[in-house]
């Protein structure tokens, strides 16, 4: 646990220093709810942006985002000392994905506000959203791990995670597409968010527990791949 509170405090204070991480943050929840000011989002065929803005989120934008940070840390060989001292693959993974997920609790709870959900459905919403970035956490770090520095992390990361961060968004409009994504973390959050109806507390009957199982399933396979990753490339630059 000592590993884990020292890397968690490290990261802590990296991000807290680095406004370009924090803004990543603040921009997705701002631009959802400056639409939500500016346009009639209650218009017949007009779907719910802020569902997008909370998708792109959870599974875009927090990829490349972790990806860069374990980059950088075996880049700088910053926490070689703490391979040496026989840290964990998790121990690691709770350290760096610990702040990112804490921090991003911010962004669910306000995403789930700007919709006016409220009981049962304002946290059913954020447990899916942070679903989400578990799995975009794990995702993130695996291509941290395998990337020789943090160029190379950002040109595997990016690519990545448009495709699972816009897939979902084309899924409707193509049965082709919709059927691959299905097995994807991104495509169950849409299921989970669209099963809400327009007005809050309306929601019609749909497998809750499917969608969640197959997200859950997403976190457990890209966990394996992370401590497979660590265990072959470590933090090694």
């Amino acid at each position: 646990m000592s590993s884990v509170k020292a890397i968690f405090k490290k990261q802590a204070k990296d991000t807290y220093k680095n406004m370009s991480v924090l803004v990543q943050f603040l921009v997705f929840p701002a631009v959802a709810f400056a639409i939500t000011m500016l346009m009639d989002t209650t218009a017949e065929g007009m779907p719910n942006l802020t569902n997008m803005m909370a998708s792109v989120f959870a599974g875009m934008g927090l990829v490349p985002l972790v990806a860069n940070i374990i980059a950088e840390d075996r880049e700088k060989k910053s926490l070689r000392f703490l391979i040496m001292a026989g840290v964990k693959p998790s121990s690691y993974l709770l350290g760096i994905g610990g702040v990112i997920f804490f921090v991003s609790l911010l962004p669910a709870i306000a995403f789930s506000l700007i919709n006016e959900f409220r009981g049962q459905e304002f946290w059913i919403y954020v447990a899916a959203i942070m679903s989400g970035v578990s799995a975009s956490i794990l995702l993130g770090a695996t291509i941290g791990i395998i990337s020789k520095n943090q160029q190379a992390a950002t040109g595997l990361a990016m690519p990545i995670a448009m495709v699972l961060g816009f897939g979902p968004i084309i899924s409707p409009f193509n049965e082709t597409v919709a059927r691959i994504f299905h097995i994807f973390y991104t495509q169950q959050f849409n299921v989970v968010a669209e099963s809400f109806g327009t007005i809050a507390g309306q929601r019609p009957e749909t497998s809750l527990w499917q969608s969640f199982g197959i997200m859950w399933a997403n976190v457990a396979v890209l966990a394996v791949l992370f401590v497979l990753a660590f265990a072959k490339k470590g933090l090694k630059g």
